[in-house]
């Protein structure tokens, strides 16, 4: 009997490891790219310092780019297994209206990123820039990494469809790495260039973003019905959810002078967020196909098939979690950043991202769920809530930790 129910055990676990492995490549793959994200953050230190409120738009700018894009990926892949999937761009295509919506959500939520941050700052008394400039650097910055990021989106997805892989095991994890490798370097670069510029090339670039404005509204009223369906759903949800990344990077401007202290965490800040985000983008996206295929209802406290996600995601935050303190300390050695050691920077990593990996279980389960229940399609909800909440609870679990851990 005992050899009986461990071999079911066994069989339950194993159900589905090639997925498993595939996510788990998939997340190491993320992980390690997004450590260039994380060096670059920690080498430009002194920029965020100079530049008033500049970190205040980092978490949440790359937070959107890979929300938006997991949005658009999470769409298409819940179309692939239901079998309307088709690799075409055209007007009221899957793939056309669903990349035309991402753009138009891009334009839209950098501007209100800016707002946002302009005024959270001025709320806390955050010393921050002027609110043309952040308009400018957010939108100008947003939108080019915006179409990066979403064509990488779109590449995978056509990819995936042609080699018959999980778009749901993929799909988030790379976008969310690009986003991080994308964002952060245009960001900067954006602000910088902004910040030297005289009246005339604010002026001449203030009329580019009110021209990509206009472009974006005008573009809502025209839109097709699977556009109008992501951006009714994807805007009253992006835009509160902006507030999220926003304090969280309130939270890392007024720790500022910590985190460069330490600044081998500045390294760590971006995998830690991708990969914690991508494994809570992986657990929705495959809820939010399932609950379409039937196979998992939404009810109020999980399902076996539910539960086997949780687990495996404990699993890959044991496998990743202490490889990105390894890393993010000998980076920092190697850059000759300061760093608080070794096993402070293991425990920080593993300790901070078990309490958020805990949060992005049961949120990612209980929002998908809510969604479904309430006639919204899950792949619209899902990602975004997962990725924006990890702004704030992994930040406060880092600065938290930090705090414990580093005394």
């Amino acid at each position: 009997m005992k050899l009986v129910i461990a071999g079911k055990v066994k069989g339950y676990f194993l159900h589905g490891h090639d997925e498993f492995f595939t996510g788990l490549w998939t997340l190491l793959l993320s992980v390690g790219l997004s450590f260039i994200a994380g060096i670059y953050l920690g080498s430009v230190s002194q920029v965020l310092i100079l530049i008033p409120g500049l970190m205040v738009l980092v978490t949440p700018s790359i937070n959107m780019r890979g929300a938006i894009a997991g949005i658009l990926t999470s769409r298409l892949s819940s179309s692939m297994h239901l079998g309307a999937f088709e690799a075409k761009f055209g007007r009221d295509t899957e793939l056309g209206d669903n990349l035309r919506s991402s753009i138009i959500l891009t334009v839209i939520i950098s501007a209100v990123l800016a707002g946002f941050g302009k005024l959270i700052c001025l709320l806390t008394g955050t010393e921050v820039i002027g609110i043309i400039e952040m308009i400018i650097i957010s939108i100008i910055s947003g939108t080019l990494a915006g179409l990066i990021v979403t064509a990488i989106g779109v590449l995978i997805s056509v990819v995936c469809y042609r080699k018959s892989w999980n778009l749901d095991m993929v799909g988030a994890p790379v976008v969310t790495t690009f986003g991080d490798i994308v964002t952060l370097p245009f960001l900067v670069v954006t602000a910088v260039i902004v910040m030297q510029l005289p009246v005339i090339g604010i002026v001449v670039l203030g009329l580019i973003v009110l021209a990509l404005i206009l472009w974006a509204v005008f573009s809502m009223h025209g839109a097709t019905k699977t556009m109008k369906d992501v951006l009714r759903e994807g805007l009253p949800l992006l835009i509160p959810l902006c507030l999220l990344g926003i304090i969280a990077g309130v939270l890392y401007t007024n720790g500022l002078e910590s985190l460069i202290a330490a600044a081998a965490v500045l390294i760590l800040i971006s995998p830690f967020m991708n990969g914690c985000g991508s494994i809570g983008g992986i657990l929705t996206s495959r809820i939010g196909t399932e609950m379409h295929m039937g196979l998992v209802d939404a009810k109020v406290f999980p399902q076996g098939l539910v539960w086997k996600h949780f687990v495996e995601n404990y699993l890959y935050a044991l496998l990743i979690l202490p490889l990105m303190g390894l890393v993010s300390h000998y980076a920092a050695v190697l850059c000759g950043i300061t760093t608080p050691g070794l096993v402070p920077m293991l425990l920080l990593s593993l300790s901070a991202g078990m309490i958020v990996i805990t949060v992005m279980n049961l949120l990612g389960y209980f929002t998908a769920a809510l969604a479904y229940r309430l006639g919204y399609d899950p792949d619209n909800f899902g990602v975004p809530v997962v990725t924006s909440s990890i702004d704030l609870v992994g930040a406060t679990a880092l600065i938290v930790m930090m705090l414990i851990l580093f005394v």
